[in-house]
């Protein structure tokens, strides 16, 4: 049986983009499943959001996170991308953040480039570590994760403090590390999604944000542009903080 790791990069090198639409517990995940998508997306703010009612400011601990994501993972069939941050430290964190993903049968990781105690992606005051590090964390994962397949997805958020040539910069040295889809996170404009899509030959992540700092753009104009893959990390939280929020005043 194909693993769901295996599954993803199917996916990825088939015909269409992928769409990962985000979940936030087992629940809301299996509700994914059930409507049909390729995968699911459990990211950081959703799970900060839902586990401890705060913002993603860092504030999860890897085991924490790995709790939350294996639940989801033992819900659901579907390839499930988990936002990993950090990786929780150096490059020995991220070899053991990552033997822990395979473990539990996660398909694709996140790791980014931000500082510690990180903060969402689309939030202001981001800053970065130092390139050359991030690319040994990349490496590291490559290592750790042996012949599982799991597919790791290098990020950088250095867009905010740095400019868009760096982040570009970045990309390549992520994708030279190992990364198998590179997510350049918060592009600001159409014209700098255009550029990005234009500068790799590395499959590419788009992340849809409501209120974001990026266009909020349905996926088949991101395929048009070049991306392999959207997610939509955060609209099953959105709508679920909604209808929590309308039926309790209509109980009221």
């Amino acid at each position: 049986m194909m693993s769901r790791a295996a599954e993803l990069r199917r996916l990825i090198e088939e015909p269409g983009i992928v769409v990962l639409p985000g979940a936030h517990d087992a629940l809301s995940a299996k509700l994914v499943e059930q409507s049909g998508s390729q995968g699911i997306m459990v990211g950081g703010f959703a799970m900060s959001a839902s586990a401890l009612g705060m913002p993603d400011l860092g504030l999860l601990t890897m085991t924490e996170a790995l709790d939350r994501v294996r639940h989801i993972v033992n819900a659901v069939s579907v390839p499930v991308l988990a936002d990993m941050d950090t990786g929780y430290g150096n490059s020995l964190n991220v070899i053991r953040t990552v033997r822990e993903c395979v473990r539990l049968g996660v398909a694709a990781i996140i790791l980014e480039d931000q500082t510690w105690p990180k903060r969402c992606g689309h939030m202001e005051g981001k800053s970065v570590i130092p390139m050359d590090e991030h690319v040994e964390k990349l490496r590291s994962a490559v290592h750790a994760r042996g012949d599982s397949g799991l597919v790791i997805v290098g990020r950088t958020d250095a867009r905010a403090p740095l400019g868009l040539d760096e982040a570009i910069r970045r990309g390549h040295a992520y994708a030279e590390a190992g990364a198998d889809v590179l997510f350049i996170e918060a592009p600001e404009s159409m014209d700098e999604l255009r550029v990005i899509a234009g500068e790799f030959d590395v499959p590419l992540l788009a992340n849809m944000i409501e209120g974001g700092k990026t266009p909020f753009l349905p996926a088949g104009e991101l395929e048009e542009l070049g991306f392999r893959i959207v997610i939509y990390a955060l609209s099953g939280l959105f709508a679920t903080v909604t209808a929590v929020q309308e039926v309790t005043e209509h109980l009221r």
